[in-house]
């Protein structure tokens, strides 16, 4: 059994669970898998992942990064400016925050 434990697997198999799990999470009916808020809540814990693994010199994954936190914030103001309340409990969820001042 400790072999086959979550922990024992590659971190691209995590990283696939994880995303399942998120998805499973946020999804608003049975078929959705490509709304703003699957979206948002999968590019977060892509973000959280890479960005932990990052290396100084790696300038290709840092604009790949780059260009997920870019995606992410357009999302993110695209469901702050539609669905207040879904947005609000959204960032409650990913224990998130908002910060109002800041122009996306």
């Amino acid at each position: 059994m400790k072999y086959f434990h979550i922990d024992n697997n590659p971190s691209a198999k995590k990283m696939k669970i994880e995303l399942t799990k998120i998805r499973e999470d946020f999804k608003m009916s049975e078929s959705d898998c490509g709304s703003a808020r699957v979206q948002v809540a999968q590019l977060t814990t892509k973000i959280k992942h890479l960005s932990s693994s990052l290396h100084k010199k790696d300038k290709h994954s840092r604009k790949g990064l780059f260009a997920m936190v870019q995606k992410w914030k357009k999302l993110l103001k695209y469901l702050r400016r539609t669905d207040w309340d879904s947005y609000c409990l959204f960032l409650s969820k990913l224990s998130l925050r908002d910060n109002p001042d800041y122009k996306f």
